[in-house]
């Protein structure tokens, strides 16, 4: 059995991830090449990163510290009914959850790397307080979505919308407001749900690593969707100065509406490989962000910058720490 998740592992990693970004990419490709002066526009992003424009790079490179602060404050948060954490440890955790993470479907390795500065008798119990920051940030981004698509089929590109993007954009909206209105009926009612659950004898067992859930009273709960809502101001931030690099010319409302329908989408779709994230970032910003702006190669290089400020920096800074938690380990 063993062998046989392992196969079906590096079958998703090396073979059908790379296959769905070249498709993917294939796609994009046909699109950027129907642009005109699509050349020029790429070396206008490149010169803006090297010109006067760069310091908002910078300043979004800066804001990914935020990003990943708040969401270290989160867990800190939460992880106390456990074991209490300094804030830099809280750090060290999530981080080092980015990198494994970076290397796994839809980043459920995330949980395993934050738990590795847990003590071991208090693991599974904070698995499901894991889950519960990332209830509320799932919920933002849901509630924010709908916002969105609501915003793009009232002020977006009319001619597009009437087209394939106005169908799925349908799609999506409908199944959003209905997994929102359920999440969030979950999210406040975790404790009578934990209590529910103890009433089936079979569930006994499990029920016991849960349970922690019911210490999380409505006070906590609402301090999580209150950094989340911090945290996902700061991708918005992030977004609209790179748009501005980039030469996308987008309004802050555009902004907002665009991206909160990108992360939407991609909090929806599975990714099998990280390599394939980033291809559905590049498809999904194209299709949405055209609503108001043409310009493809600015709106490609947003994504990748994106992707790299906020996952890949991450996880390398990660990969670091997972050395010094085996440094430690080998010296004890």
């Amino acid at each position: 059995m063993l062998i046989k998740n392992k196969n079906i592992k590096i079958l998703l990693n090396y073979v059908i991830g790379p296959l769905v970004f070249c498709l993917l990419a294939w796609s994009i490709y046909r699109q950027l090449i129907k642009q005109n002066n699509w050349q020029a526009s790429l070396q206008h992003a490149w010169q803006a990163i090297r010109g006067a424009e760069g310091w908002k790079l910078g300043l979004t490179v800066a804001l990914m510290f935020a990003n990943w602060g708040l969401e270290s404050r989160k867990w800190q948060i939460v992880i106390k009914r456990v074991q209490k954490l300094s804030f830099i440890q809280s750090c060290k955790a999530v981080f080092t959850g980015t990198t494994l993470a970076f290397f796994t479907p839809n980043r459920i390795g995330e949980y395993m790397g934050r738990i590795l500065y847990l003590d071991e008798g208090t693991r599974v119990k904070a698995i499901s307080l894991t889950i519960v920051c990332s209830m509320g940030q799932l919920l933002v981004t849901w509630w924010a979505g709908i916002g969105g698509i609501l915003y793009l089929q009232a002020f977006g590109n009319t001619k597009l919308l009437h087209t394939f993007a106005g169908l799925w954009l349908n799609m999506v909206l409908y199944f959003a407001i209905a997994g929102a209105v359920v999440l969030t009926l979950f999210y406040f009612r975790l404790a009578g749900l934990v209590r529910w659950i103890e009433r089936i004898p079979r569930l006994q067992k499990p029920v016991s690593y849960i349970r922690v859930l019911d210490s999380l009273n409505a006070t906590i709960l609402f301090r999580i969707l209150s950094l989340s809502v911090l945290r996902y101001s700061v991708f918005i931030g992030q977004y609209y100065l790179l748009f501005d690099v980039f030469d996308v010319h987008v309004t802050a409302a555009q902004v907002a509406g665009t991206v909160s329908v990108i992360f939407l989408v991609l909090s929806i779709v599975p990714t099998i490989a990280v390599i394939t994230e980033l291809g559905m970032r590049w498809k999904i910003g194209i299709e949405v962000v055209q609503l108001f702006d043409s310009n493809i190669t600015g709106i490609l290089a947003t994504s990748l910058a994106i992707w790299i400020i906020n996952l890949v920096i991450p996880a390398l800074i990660g990969s670091l720490l997972i050395l010094g938690i085996k440094v430690f380990k080998n010296k004890k």
